[in-house]
């Protein structure tokens, strides 16, 4: 498995069966310059999105229609990107899971917002926002949380699905910050590895994971925090 970080939320992930992004935005992602687009979308089978706001679903409706890619939202946002033109879509909502060959998504609950604000200045809904728990044949689990706080029932994705590798948002103010997040996987999770993320990116949120590492410092979990970019064998 090869993951790479991308900025801000957005993973390529590359298996024996698939090749997916997670949350691409990309074009308007400061800590996505210098990487190269076509490259990023290159081979891209599968987009999978936790949630509806514009720094998560990015640029998927024109990679989906320049790839082809199957796309995997909740199923308000889902039904908004059929209205924008994309055809391949595979629609769920929290606790569902889906195979879509190779492997299976599970959405699992965040606790944050879910829209899309258009040229009125008018909030609209996209469903909730969820984290995403990836099952492979025989590759190791990974849970990519999606943007959200701490919460106790984070015990129970740790229990039903036994993560191996977790994407932790550590950004602060609109998600937990990076201390929290070290406690939320330190109490509630028994990761392999943590990759932070979702900082960085924009001025208002951390810079640096530095809180989430010095958190994490004595635990079992492996901590590994890629530069833009960087490429995980995992």
């Amino acid at each position: 498995m090869k993951l790479t970080w991308l900025g801000h939320a957005a993973f390529r992930l590359e298996t024996a069966k698939a090749t997916i992004l997670i949350d691409p935005f990309l074009t308007h992602n400061a800590s996505f310059a210098g990487q190269d687009l076509k490259d990023v979308s290159k081979g891209v089978t599968h987009i999978l999105l936790t949630h509806g706001h514009g720094d998560h679903v990015g640029d998927t409706v024109a990679i989906a229609k320049e790839t082809g890619a199957v796309v995997l939202a909740n199923a308000d946002l889902a039904a908004w990107l059929g209205s924008k033109g994309v055809s391949k879509i595979e629609m769920g909502n929290t606790g569902g899971t889906i195979n879509l060959g190779g492997f299976t998504a599970t959405f699992t609950n965040a606790l944050h917002s879910s829209a899309q604000i258009t040229e009125d200045g008018v909030s609209h809904a996209l469903g909730n926002a969820n984290g995403l728990m990836l099952h492979f044949e025989d590759e190791a689990s990974l849970l990519h949380m999606g943007d959200t706080d701490i919460f106790s029932d984070m015990a129970l994705i740790n229990e039903l699905h036994q993560p191996d590798i977790g994407i932790v948002p550590i950004g602060d103010r609109f998600t937990m910050g990076g201390a929290v997040a070290a406690l939320a996987c330190q109490r509630f999770f028994n990761f392999k590895t943590a990759i932070p993320a979702h900082y960085g990116t924009f001025p208002i949120i951390d810079q640096t994971p530095e809180k989430f590492v010095a958190g994490m410092d004595g635990s079992k979990t492996e901590v590994k925090a890629p530069k833009p970019g960087e490429t995980l064998s995992l």
